[in-house]
């Protein structure tokens, strides 16, 4: 029985900085880091955002100079039980 995953032709990220001609990530620009972190909070892989491994750290960077200045959530706390 074949895998579905393997079935499908994979389908290349798109990169969001590219697409928006970005070529420095900054802690001010808050729409563009929103898209870059989950709705609790996390930052999003790099394998989800298609980023290069350069553009991910600058954006992890910039995710977290605005979290301290209030800009952005922290991510929400895990269930406790």
């Amino acid at each position: 029985m074949p895998r579905p995953n393997r079935d499908r032709p994979v389908k290349r990220k798109v990169n969001l900085l590219r697409a928006a001609k970005v070529t420095e990530v900054v802690w001010k620009d808050v729409e563009l880091l929103r898209k870059f972190i989950s709705d609790r909070g996390k930052i999003r892989a790099r394998r989800v955002t298609g980023l290069t491994p350069q553009q991910q750290k600058q954006v992890a960077t910039a995710i977290k100079n605005a979290r301290e200045m209030a800009l952005l959530p922290y991510p929400a706390a895990g269930r406790t039980s």
